[in-house]
């Protein structure tokens, strides 16, 4: 992806100089709160601190390999802004920027606390995504993602939440579930990731046309990624077997696939996973 040089996101906070002191205290609703979107949202509930916090601020240390991720990631987050402010504008709507926020180990959020363990998340609560920038290094090591733009891809994903939470999707999701069996309530949570895979495609999409910054085999890094966080990919791996009853993000062929056509389309209305045959 090209990226150096770029204009980066004046909408980044950075806490990655913070330090989290835990103080037992028994979790309570923000620990709920965040338990439940982490799970909705496509991450590990096991990385919730059952705990309150507190933060002291300090000086941020972080290698050269840190700090250009960070930038990189800042591009990446103007590029969103850019492109979704103009969708949104073509409706008559206006796009609200929502703030990424780098942290280390554990962080508070308008929804609670949570450790890197959780991987990247978005929060409804305070529109901001949270992103441990380890967790690029963990995708290289457990699943065998490599590449900038598949990284771009987990950014442009969790931004997609943010589309979503917008639109009003999330906020609808989150209703029906209460309704649902759990098994049904999971079919319906593929569906919200599938559609944010397809918005992270629409992202891409729009990011080469109006920035020229898709290089060869940036497309298929991204699609690598989508397919090897698969659930079928990783129960099989973790699990020896696939369960699809506990899907909670789709099928590597689901994941990559819509990515796909977002990707080749970039055409909002074709992008209603809730109606669709995945």
């Amino acid at each position: 992806m090209k990226w150096q040089g770029r204009r980066g996101s004046d909408n980044v906070e950075d806490r990655r100089g913070m330090s989290t002191g835990t103080k037992v205290a028994g979790g309570g609703i923000g620990t709920l709160v965040i338990v439940l979107l982490v799970y909705l949202l496509g991450g590990d509930p096991s990385g919730i601190l059952q705990s309150g916090s507190e933060q002291t601020s300090g000086p941020v240390e972080a290698t050269e390999e840190e700090n250009e991720m960070a930038q990189f990631v800042s591009v990446v987050l103007a590029d969103t802004e850019e492109i979704w402010t103009k969708i949104f504008a073509q409706s008559g709507a206006t796009y609200r920027k929502p703030t990424l926020v780098l942290f280390r180990g554990q962080v508070e959020s308008a929804c609670g606390y949570a450790t890197a363990a959780s991987g990247p998340f978005y929060c409804p609560g305070d529109e901001k995504v949270y992103i441990d920038l380890s967790f690029f290094d963990d995708l290289r090591a457990r699943y065998g993602v490599y590449g900038d733009f598949a990284i771009a891809y987990v950014v442009a994903h969790e931004i997609g939440h943010h589309v979503q939470n917008q639109m009003g999707i999330l906020e609808e999701v989150q209703t029906e579930r209460q309704r649902l069996s759990e098994v049904r309530g999971n079919q319906l949570t593929v569906r919200l990731e599938l559609q944010a895979d397809f918005l992270a495609g629409v992202w891409a999409h729009y990011a080469n046309e109006m920035f020229n910054s898709i290089e060869e085999g940036d497309i298929e890094e991204a699609l690598n990624a989508a397919a090897s966080i698969g659930d079928d990919v990783l129960q099989k791996k973790y699990q020896g077997r696939v369960v699809p009853d506990n899907f909670t993000h789709g099928t590597a062929a689901q994941r990559s696939g819509w990515l796909r056509k977002g990707w080749e389309t970039g055409d909002m209305n074709q992008g209603d996973t809730f109606s669709a045959a995945i």
